[in-house]
Parts: structure tokens; C-alpha cells; sequence
């Protein structure tokens, strides 16, 4: 069995720390870009596309800078995390997602979280 590798990706949004964090933590933010339909039970998201389900704890969230999920199927090392940082020269707001995949996966997997938040971005009117 391989071992899953860490990797992050980066993308600018035009959006408040604030506004982004709803669309990554709350139900209704999450189906407007991430899964057609979601649902919360205390920390446990149930994520749902075309029939299938997955669910994912929040393990960790720090109110509009950060929010890591754990999938219930996924090692327990592995977890999947946005982070808003805000840069000061700019004062853009940068979404930072960090991710697991198998080597071979990585390249799909960047391209897959690259869709989705250009999705987010167009939702949230920076796109």
C-alpha cells in the first residue's frame, strides 16, 4: 500500500476572509461549489454527488483563517484543509488548500481543486 503525499495549491479570491469562510464551513456554502448537496450532523458534513455519499469531520476550525476535514474513509494522517491567509502588500485573500493524494494522483487532484475553486470564485462574484 502506498502512502498518500501532502501537496497545497493556492488561489487569489476576491471575497472578505469572512464571506469565503461561509462558503467552506457551512452547508449551504459548501453546495453551492464543492458537492451538489451537503449536510451537517453536529462536526459530521455528509457530502453528496449524483447519489453517492461521503461523509468528513470537521477535525479543526479557526473562524474565517481556517477549517480541516477528515474523510471517515481516509487515513488518519490525511485530511483536507482551506486556509485564508490575507496579504498585506496587496491586501488580497489568498485561499490555501492543502490535500492527500497517491504521487500518481497529484497532478489530477490539483486540476480537480483548481475547477471547483473557480466555481467558488465565480459563486462569490470574483470570477
Amino acid at each position: 500500500m502506498s502512502e498518500k503525499k501532502q501537496f497545497s495549491v493556492e488561489f487569489v479570491i476576491r471575497s472578505s476572509p469572512g464571506i469565503l469562510f461561509n462558503f467552506l464551513s457551512t452547508p449551504s456554502g459548501l453546495a453551492q461549489w464543492f458537492a451538489p448537496h451537503v449536510d451537517k450532523n453536529g462536526d459530521v458534513y455528509s457530502f453528496f454527488w449524483d447519489g453517492y455519499e461521503e461523509k468528513a469531520v470537521c477535525i479543526d476550525s479557526v473562524e474565517n483563517e481556517s477549517i480541516r476535514y477528515q474523510w471517515e474513509d481516509g487515513g488518519d494522517d490525511e485530511y483536507f484543509e482551506f486556509r485564508i491567509e490575507k496579504v498585506d502588500v496587496t491586501n488580497d485573500t489568498v485561499l490555501v488548500v492543502n490535500d492527500f493524494a497517491e504521487d500518481y494522483e497529484v497532478e489530477d487532484q490539483k486540476q480537480l481543486w483548481d475547477t471547483q475553486v473557480r466555481k467558488l470564485s465565480k459563486m462569490i462574484g470574483g470570477g
